[in-house]
């Protein structure tokens, strides 16, 4: 048994890409997209007429409702091939506005089930900010499943799980990134990997936490740098791969075996956390890395969507 397969018994498989004609190969459950995935997948030639088709056919509209048309575009294609959920992103210049990413969340599932889809098979992709988890949890008390995106710390997750949303993404690659280049020259990369990378001891504390107190919220481990840290995860509700690394584990036997486990997390002694408003900013602030990299994130978002729409003015 490869890889792939044996992680399949532990935890859900998730593929993500924009590029939607690579999911056959890997039979995930779930995809998620997010601006950054659907921008480089527009790029290549084989999606270049669904954009201009998108934009051709609601010339004319505002840039954001044919931004939404061709997320949700992208989402149907994907939604035909997989079985499960995909996650679409509200636009990240919302991430501050609670107000305004309730109202675009609920045009991408109008336009959506105006396709056909059922509200249960999409993920609305939240920024993780205090604004954020207040429109998420808006938006599951009206019956849409949210998925809290951009999640580097603790207090986030915590958040989250009071808020009652559907999932939450907690970006490992991204922690280990800040980590090593802290570090610089005193980093050591066999000590700091596996079981030992942040990344992932920052998925297992949320884990732990969310099994231990009955926290209903899925976690989904994302952005990965290399397949340790996937197996290291092994038993998370979900994890999120791109197709590379997907291959990667599809080209390898090696042994896989568990390393998250629920029944062991309910045993663990651990203090009872929640946040209010106030709380949460602060514990937000008191980690730099999770301030920074939430950011860093959001700005990363903002510029692909303006380069999105940069093209679509242009097709």
């Amino acid at each position: 048994m490869n890889q792939l397969d044996a992680l399949k018994q532990f935890t859900t498989v998730v593929a993500d890409t924009g590029d939607f004609k690579q999911l056959g190969a890997y039979q995930p459950q779930d995809a998620t997209t997010n601006p950054s995935l659907i921008l480089k997948a527009v790029q290549k030639a084989d999606y270049q007429p669904l954009l201009a088709g998108t934009v051709a056919q609601y010339r004319g509209r505002p840039f954001d409702e044919i931004m939404d048309r061709l997320l949700v575009r992208f989402g149907c294609e994907i939604l035909s091939i997989i079985p499960g959920r995909v996650s679409t992103e509200v636009d990240a210049r919302l991430s501050f506005d609670s107000s305004a990413t309730v109202t675009r969340a609920e045009r991408l599932i109008e336009l959506y089930q105006a396709q056909g889809i059922h509200v249960d098979r999409v993920l609305i992709k939240v920024a993780a900010t205090w604004e954020g988890i207040q429109a998420a949890a808006q938006l599951e008390r009206r019956g849409i499943h949210t998925n809290l995106t951009l999640l580097f710390s603790f207090c986030q997750a915590v958040a989250c799980g009071q808020a009652k949303v559907q999932l939450i993404s907690p970006f490992v690659g991204r922690i280990y990134d800040w980590y090593k280049r802290a570090a610089g020259a005193a980093w050591d990369e066999v000590a700091n990997s596996g079981a030992n990378d942040p990344g992932v001891q920052s998925v297992r504390q949320i884990y732990n936490h969310y099994k231990k107190f009955g926290i209903a919220t899925e976690v989904m481990g994302a952005s990965f740098r290399n397949v340790g840290q996937i197996t290291a995860l092994a038993g998370c509700d979900l994890l999120t791969i791109s197709p590379e690394l997907l291959a990667s584990l599809a080209a390898s036997e090696a042994p896989l075996a568990r390393g998250l486990d629920a029944s062991m997390a309910r045993n663990l002694d651990l203090p009872a956390v929640s946040y209010d408003e106030a709380g949460f900013r602060l514990a937000l602030n008191e980690d730099a890395m999770a301030t920074e990299k939430l950011a860093e994130g959001i700005r990363a978002f903002c510029a692909d969507s303006i380069k999105l729409e940069q093209l679509m003015l242009a097709a």
